[in-house]
């Protein structure tokens, strides 16, 4: 079987690499790219641990094959904190400790972003209902949500002139 060459954009810098024609971008990502934030819980799109952004949309990375990021853009966990600096949902989900084991955090983080990319106020029924495809065996999801509302205003407040 010969390899695919793959020239993608990732996290904002062009990306090149080689893989298997059946190998998953969420492979690809750890193994080809050394960025090891997604997580592959489930290997089949349940759990949302492996989430990453392929041109604006949320997917799954274990469902999508490497050669299909062929000049897309991904954005992954490892691309959400700018210039060293945590993104509110990440402060946030450290602050209120809605994390336990951390497996499942990255799809989180990822998915709260987004949507808080798209909807800068969110209801909470809204945000559960984004968060859906991420599950988490430790939390009770309450402070997950809890913190995603605590970036989503702190965002609103960024965005507002003084």
């Amino acid at each position: 079987m010969s390899k695919l060459q793959v020239s993608t954009t990732i996290n904002g810098d062009p990306q090149e690499f080689l893989c298997d024609p059946d190998t998953t971008l969420l492979d690809a990502l750890r193994e080809e790219l050394g960025l090891t934030g997604s997580k592959e819980g489930c290997g089949s799109g349940d759990c949302g641990a492996c989430t990453v952004i392929l041109d604006g949309k949320m997917v799954c990375s274990c469902l999508v094959l490497a050669g299909e990021a062929e000049g897309r853009q991904v954005n992954t966990i490892e691309g959400v904190a700018e210039g060293g600096e945590l993104h509110p949902v990440q402060s946030n989900f450290l602050e209120l400790g809605a994390l336990q084991c951390g497996f499942c955090t990255p799809g989180f983080i990822v998915a709260a972003k987004a949507l808080l990319d798209r909807d800068p106020n969110p209801s909470e029924t809204e945000i559960r209902y984004w968060l859906a495809g991420n599950l988490c065996r430790c939390t009770g999801y309450d402070k997950i949500v809890r913190a995603v509302q605590d970036a989503a205003a702190e965002l609103r407040q960024e965005r507002t002139p003084a």
